[in-house]
């Protein structure tokens, strides 16, 4: 992972984001040596968005799994499609 100053990125944005797309690792930009924002490629973010997106999903079934297994009642299905405009 490479880092750039603010300072730097004012007059070198150009060639911050054509190291985070040549290289697919973010470049942080620091202020005092402390990391403030990150220059991304942009596919690579999608793939992130992705991935969490995913996560959530996984975790949201895991959770509904869980609250089955604790005896939770189930939707029928009818009013589930009627929900969600399916009828």
């Amino acid at each position: 992972m490479s880092e750039m100053t603010l300072t730097a990125a004012r007059t070198h944005l150009a060639e911050a984001v054509d190291a985070a797309r040549m290289q697919h690792e973010p470049v942080w930009l620091t202020k005092h040596g402390k990391r403030l924002a990150a220059v991304i490629d942009a596919e690579d973010l999608d793939r992130l968005l992705e991935a969490a997106e995913d996560l959530e999903d996984l975790r949201a079934a895991q959770a509904a799994r869980e609250e089955r297994a604790a005896g939770a009642e189930t939707v029928p299905w009818d009013e589930v499609k009627a929900d969600l405009g399916l009828l």
